[in-house]
């Protein structure tokens, strides 16, 4: 019995990591591209979240004996692969990924940071996190355009195997994808270059623009998209860990992963439900294990980090989009039901989502930062309407009566 619960959970934690990463490494090379990282710094990148996340899982996993999983922000990479390169290149970023991380850790340690995020209204968080992937899942339609007859086979697949287990759509596409691309596209040997990735230390560079237009931003949706819902799927499996020091740790190991290119790490939530499910075995107390084995299996992943960049560089860029579109698809979904939910403040999000899909880059500072400063305001004028209103009509009985007298 025991044996067969070892064998459950190390199959689960398997599965979790493996969906994971193939689900939406895609992403992440494409946001780290996008702010300027060369090949070698997005296969370190790469290679250090994956280390990074893969040994959380295991330290927290086996010190809380609870299956805590951990991943990369795939929102926050979604955030980054809809900006624009800013001043000072790739190093200002890895100096934004710094501040992220220690706003994360602030966040665990100082309640009132914590409070303050809770406290952004859920409508204008989603819909900036919605206006940020909306562009990128337009990627699957374009490459059915452009490349009819492989763009359909992805797409196709990803629908027929979701239709069947939602949890193998992504990585079945992922596989379609790689075969498509390898049987249709000459590679050469040249033009992969070296498949392990070795660490490149990046010296950040800290400028106004990187740390409103990508840290701020890159913070709100990790912890909102990412951090919250995790802490939430844990308890729904009936687990109850206190969250501030949770939030500390994973900003610790997104410090560690900055300076070799990672963005952010921080609580799964879809893997999470994996290993913390049923699936994971019958006994909750040995669940654990699950996210261990996936720890595990992410580092090991993240040496592959290597052969992943280099096959994604040397493929046509639209089938690689598509991928990351897809990917990226659920998240949107939820982002807009979460942003459109509230009547009172359905006009308010979709002002957030238009101005955060425009891209517009005053002052260098990214669309996904006007788009929530916007929403915001407007927000707290019709917040502040409201009230004035509601004191006014509770005032005019009193009035009546003064006057009466």
């Amino acid at each position: 019995m025991a044996r067969s619960n070892i064998v459950q959970a190390s199959t689960a934690g398997l599965i979790a990591a493996f969906v994971g990463f193939s689900s939406s490494f895609a992403v992440v090379l494409q946001g780290l591209t996008a702010v300027g990282a060369t090949r070698a710094e997005a296969a370190s990148g790469l290679m250090a979240l994956s280390i990074t996340m893969g040994a959380g899982a295991v330290f927290l996993s086996f010190r809380y004996r609870i299956p805590i999983s951990i991943a990369w922000s795939t929102p926050g990479a979604a955030l980054l692969a809809g900006s624009a390169s800013t001043d000072g290149g790739f190093a200002a970023a890895v100096g934004a990924f710094l501040l992220t991380g220690a706003l994360i850790v602030v966040s665990g340690l100082w309640k009132s940071l914590g409070r303050w995020v809770s406290a952004i209204p859920s409508p204008l968080a989603n819909a900036m996190l919605a206006g940020v992937l909306l562009p990128l899942c337009l990627a699957p339609a374009r490459a059915v355009e452009e490349e009819p007859a492989l763009g359909l086979a992805i797409v196709l697949a990803w629908v027929i195997v979701g239709s069947i287990n939602k949890f193998y759509a992504m990585p079945v596409a992922v596989v379609v994808a790689v075969v498509l691309i390898g049987a249709t596209t000459d590679i050469t040997a040249d033009a992969l270059g070296p498949l392990w990735p070795r660490p490149v230390l990046v010296v950040p560079e800290f400028s106004v623009a990187a740390m409103v237009g990508i840290a701020l931003p890159l913070f709100v949706v990790t912890m909102a998209s990412q951090n919250v819902p995790g802490i939430a799927v844990l308890n729904a499996n009936g687990y109850r860990p206190e969250p501030g020091p949770l939030f500390s740790w994973t900003g610790t190991f997104s410090l560690a992963s900055a300076p070799f290119g990672g963005h952010a790490v921080n609580l799964a939530a879809i893997t999470a439900a994996l290993c913390a499910g049923d699936e994971a075995g019958p006994d909750p107390r040995k669940r654990y294990r699950a996210a261990a084995v996936a720890g595990g299996t992410y580092v090991l992943l993240g040496l592959g980090a290597g052969a992943a960049v280099a096959f994604v560089n040397a493929s046509p860029p639209t089938l690689i989009e598509a991928v990351a579109g897809l990917a990226l698809l659920g998240a949107l979904g939820n982002s807009l039901m979460g942003a459109v939910a509230d009547a009172d403040d359905r006009e308010v999000a979709v002002v957030t989502l238009v101005v955060t899909v425009s891209g517009v880059a005053f002052l260098g500072i990214s669309g996904a930062f006007w788009g929530l400063a916007t929403g915001g305001a407007l927000y707290a004028v019709r917040r502040w309407r409201v009230r004035r209103e509601a004191s006014a009509v509770a005032g005019e009985p009193e009035q009546d009566e003064s006057d009466r007298r």
